[in-house]
């Protein structure tokens, strides 16, 4: 009987670490290792993931990378990519499960982190709206616009006039700054403003506005911009 190739002890290995630790307990490039795995098991996927953090640069960044990008680096197909993107899926189904009929501003942390998973690796802009009932607990979580890397069209009427058919109390705005940074732009500052003096008029209040980006995010409540 020929020997097994030489990855598959080390394949054991990171699976027995990963059960018995869990992924603190791996390196980025190990993490990668496991999940291209369960897609291509019959080949080395050692090289494979050092190639994706050389390209893209993190764990993160490998997961919410395009999937005509990943598949740029030879030996990335579409069950790669499969794989990558359900570890994505995932995370950002986990977080929004974790803010789901509770009240949003007692969950802050679960809900930066919904926002964090779903939004910050955008490489466009996305203007989302968490509209909420008089108790705070999310009614509808909606994209209302996508845009280009550095703008998103926003139209305030039309956000009042959403939350008016949905019978929302309150909103939260969440939007991402591609380029990573999230310090509000001038454009930003006018727009919340707007919505929120729109809403003031309809009973509809506008409890905060953040932006999402790689290095962190932004509050206009705590920034006192609302």
């Amino acid at each position: 009987m020929a020997d097994k190739p030489h990855y598959h002890g080390h394949r054991q290995r990171l699976k027995d670490r990963f059960l018995k630790s869990g992924a603190g307990a791996l390196a980025d490039y190990e993490l990668l290792e496991l999940v291209l795995c369960l897609a291509i098991p019959r080949r080395d996927v050692k090289p494979l993931a050092k190639e994706l953090l050389d390209r893209f640069g993190n764990f993160a960044e490998v997961i919410n990378a395009d999937n005509e990008r990943l598949k740029e680096i030879n030996g990335i197909g579409d069950n790669a990519v499969v794989a990558l993107k359900l570890v994505r899926d995932g995370a950002v189904k986990l977080t929004q499960e974790n803010i789901i009929d509770r009240p949003m501003l007692s969950s802050w942390s679960a809900l930066i982190d919904y926002c964090r998973a779903s939004m910050a690796y955008n490489k466009t802009e996305q203007f989302r709206i968490l509209f909420l009932d008089k108790k705070n607990v999310l009614i509808a979580d909606e994209v209302q616009q996508e845009g280009t890397v550095d703008h998103t069209p926003v139209y305030p009427r039309e956000v009042i006039k959403r939350a008016l058919e949905l019978g929302a109390s309150a909103l939260l705005l969440v939007h991402n700054h591609p380029s990573g940074d999230p310090t509000p732009s001038r454009a930003d500052i006018e727009m919340t403003r707007e919505i929120a003096e729109a809403g003031k008029k309809l009973g509809v209040k506008v409890h905060d506005h953040i932006i999402m980006g790689r290095s962190g995010h932004v509050s206009f409540k705590t920034l006192n911009l609302l």
